[in-house]
């Protein structure tokens, strides 16, 4: 099974992509269907592709929710 993940934006590279963060590991990621993401945004995460924003909080709660289960 595949879970989307919130991470972090900590990098905007080129042709549409950026360096994100969770739980102390950090992948680049398509952010095409999120355009406007900026670094320090919360992205939903899946596969590869940033599919939304999150707001901080629920980025916590997820994580939090998450973490006895991955």
């Amino acid at each position: 099974m595949c879970l989307a993940m919130p991470a972090q934006v900590v990098e905007l590279v080129a042709d549409g992509r950026a360096k994100v963060a969770t739980n102390g590991v950090s992948m680049e990621v398509s952010v095409a269907l999120v355009p406007d993401a900026r670094v320090g945004d919360w992205l939903v995460v899946h596969v590869g592709y940033a599919l939304s924003r999150i707001d901080p909080e629920a980025a916590a709660a997820t994580l939090a929710a998450m973490e006895g289960v991955v």
